[in-house]
């Protein structure tokens, strides 16, 4: 009880009385389930083809001699190369906090940080320092069709070299992965440009603007994923998409946009860096690859010749829209990115893959014989009984075989119908008769068979259907 006292206008002090307050009962608000857009829950199914694309990955690595490196996932923001303020906030393209002053972000992709790192350990590494790395990224932009926030991402780079033996070698290592993965030459092609070709159309334009040239670097990227058309308007004014959302153009006149179709539609370069690397290929005998100007990845920090990998199959869309799949990654060369940790010269080449673009193709282009394993399960007839369940269990483990014992609330019924939703191979019934025999009675719930067996051969009939 609350009291409160109450004075008068003379001072004098009036007994308390209560106050009774209306107590409201708050409706409670419930989390959501749904996830943030672009971001997603991924199943056993596509975990395990990921698992089996990076297990290839790793062998191929370190067969063609490169290291294996982790990096955090958070940087200072200043250090992964996306220092964008938005209202005091760098958080265009980035996920970002502040922490004593300085801003940390999420990593936005595995090369600044490789960057940093090989700053930091610059007089201990070998060079060329050939490393590969495995790691999630995240990117705070706007999500589309295949495009997420957070993805698993694969990269491989050479550190130390100018050698464009690296930068082709690079394309062979992710062509012999994608076949190992199941892809056949002409599921994939490896096309190469260089941007030293880019510098040479700039020229031309007569275009000096850095801003300029970036949004310019910007459309041209976006050709393969929404046409000449659409990306054509980025060059002029700019492009309304089909959300409202406003992108700025580069206002080139209608000659410059002429030059620069006429000059994508080049089928053959002078570049010499190109040249060269088309002759190593040679020597490899590889062919999965293709000269296409049109390939400007819109990263500025690449110095020379760059790379994109694309799948030439259809798939189906979220929607279930028959689409050309189109890029899984790609790279180049980035000669400068170590030098802006300090006055170091340390030439650099690399190659990314998108891993979850990657499985989501290969999910629908070939059928993977790779199926989970599933427990079998032993019935719980009687609780008291629980060490006689652990004996059976002990033994089919220790003859590798995976199995539980029903952990749950529920008669027998829904424990069969546990194991049937969980997809078990067996299920095994212990109860008094069996108990008193020193036997089981074994359920193959592929077939429905049932067969009563000794526990000491049980692990042997179990591998027989299994």
């Amino acid at each position: 009880m609350v009291r409160a006292a109450v004075c008068g206008t003379e001072g004098r002090q009036f007994e308390s009385v209560p106050v009774y307050q209306k107590m409201t009962k708050e409706k409670k608000l419930k989390p959501s389930k749904e996830l943030p857009s672009g971001f997603e829950d991924r199943q056993e199914k596509e975990l395990l083809i990921r698992d089996f694309i990076i297990s290839n990955i790793k062998e191929v690595m370190i067969k063609y001699g490169f290291q294996y490196l982790e990096t955090p996932s958070f940087e200072y923001t200043d250090s992964i190369g996306k220092f964008l303020p938005d209202k005091d906030r760098p958080g265009e393209g980035v996920f970002s906090f502040k922490d004593e002053n300085k801003w940390l972000s999420l990593r936005y992709d595995l090369t600044a940080p490789l960057a940093r790192y090989v700053a930091k350990n610059f007089n201990i590494i070998p060079k060329p320092f050939k490393r590969y790395q495995l790691g999630t990224v995240w990117r705070n932009e706007k999500p589309g069709p295949g495009r997420y926030r957070e993805f698993l991402q694969f990269d491989a780079d050479y550190v130390g070299t100018k050698n464009l033996q690296a930068d082709a070698e690079l394309c062979v290592l992710i062509s012999e992965i994608l076949e190992r993965c199941g892809l056949s030459k002409t599921d994939y092609t490896v096309k190469i440009s260089s941007r030293k070709f880019t510098d040479k159309l700039f020229e031309k334009l007569k275009i000096e603007s850095k801003d300029q040239i970036s949004i310019i670097l910007r459309a041209l990227d976006k050709i393969d994923r929404l046409g000449w058309k659409e990306a054509k308007k980025l060059l002029e004014e700019g492009r309304k998409d089909k959300s409202g959302d406003y992108t700025k153009g580069a206002n080139l006149n209608s000659d410059q946009i002429k030059m620069i179709e006429k000059t994508l539609d080049s089928k053959t370069s002078d570049s010499e860096d190109v040249l060269e690397i088309i002759k190593i290929f040679e020597s490899y005998k590889f062919k999965s690859y293709k000269f296409d100007p049109s390939v400007i990845r819109g990263l500025e920090y690449y110095t020379g010749p760059i790379f994109e990998v694309n799948l030439n199959f259809e798939v189906k869309n979220l929607k279930g829209q028959i689409i050309q799949f189109g890029s899984i990654g790609g790279g180049g060369r980035y000669d400068n990115l170590v030098s802006n940790f300090g006055n170091i010269d340390c030439p650099a080449t690399g190659i990314s893959i998108g891993l979850d673009r990657l499985v989501f193709a290969l999910m629908q282009k070939k059928d993977f014989n790779i199926k989970p394993i599933r427990p079998g399960v032993i019935c719980v007839f009687d609780k008291s009984k629980t060490k006689g369940y652990v004996e059976i269990l002990n033994k089919l483990r220790e003859a590798n075989i995976s199995s539980e014992i029903y952990s749950g609330e529920g008669n027998l019924k829904k424990q069969m119908e546990y194991a049937n939703k969980i997809e078990s191979p067996f299920v095994i019934f212990y109860g008094e008769d069996e108990i008193k025999k020193s036997e089981v009675k074994l359920r193959n719930l592929k077939t429905g068979n049932e067969s009563s067996i000794k526990i000491e051969n049980l692990a042997d009939e179990i591998k027989k259907i299994i």
